[in-house]
């Protein structure tokens, strides 16, 4: 089983960046930018959480990414094409950094050092992509939803008491178009954790275990696939990352 955590610009990074960035707030649920828009630059987070969302049909979408602090969207404003391929949503008040091309060009200019730390955190980002769409082709809905759950555990706004992850009902269908699978489908499994002990339900909001004993979930039942899980037990007990 293989694990990998999430790359995140650090502060130094962050501070080298707006120095050439445009900084902007959103409230939450306003729409930063929709899918066929003319894209320009990069957007960065700073605070909060963007949701990439593509409408797949009326009242259902498919979540490809959630970017949060240090982490980039709207990369396509740095390729010929330059077409949002989704829609961007703050999911809670976010604070971005936006740099234009022309921006970006004068960075990579004149700070190439950090401006390699941004193409690499790019890159990290797009190497995620590719290995969800994976996880898509290959995976079934129990094993996507775990490694899901994972991921949303390195998100602090989806932790409760014990480090144990609460879903309510928004946060419950952010979960299912992460995973792209209908309600349904995410019920049953949801419903197959309860029995096993790793989840509870209390009216519209699931409690479910914390990201080691999700891990040890997958190390235990997947030891024979290459799932790529986005948290490591051992950073938990100390020990070495594999």
């Amino acid at each position: 089983m293989k694990t990998h955590s999430s790359a995140r610009l650090s502060r130094a990074e962050l501070e080298a960046i707006g120095t050439y960035a445009a900084k902007a707030t959103w409230p939450a649920g306003f729409t930063v930018y929709q899918r066929g828009g003319a894209a320009d630059g990069v957007f960065v987070v700073l605070r909060g959480r963007i949701v990439l969302r593509s409408r797949v049909k009326a009242g259902r979408g498919f979540v490809p990414a959630i970017a949060t602090a240090g982490e980039t969207f709207g990369t396509e404003g740095l390729s010929p094409t330059a077409h949002y391929a989704t829609d961007a949503r703050a999911d809670e008040e976010t604070e971005t950094l936006h740099l234009s091309g022309a921006r970006y060009r004068a960075f990579v200019r004149e700070q190439p050092q950090h401006a390699l730390h941004l193409l690499g955190q790019v890159m990290a980002q797009h190497a995620a992509l590719l290995e969800k769409l994976r996880e898509l082709a290959t995976l079934s809905v129990e094993q996507r939803l775990v490694t899901t759950l994972l991921r949303m555990a390195q998100d602090e706004s989806f932790i409760g008491e014990g480090g144990r992850i609460v879903l309510d009902a928004p946060q419950y269908r952010l979960l299912c178009e992460m995973v792209g699978a209908t309600r349904e489908s995410v019920s049953l499994v949801l419903t197959r954790l309860i029995g096993d002990g790793l989840a509870e339900r209390k009216g519209t909001t699931f409690t479910v275990a914390a990201a080691p004993e999700l891990a040890r979930r997958l190390t235990d039942s997947w030891h024979d696939t290459e799932t790529v899980v986005p948290w490591s037990v051992e950073r938990e007990t100390g020990g070495a990352t594999a």
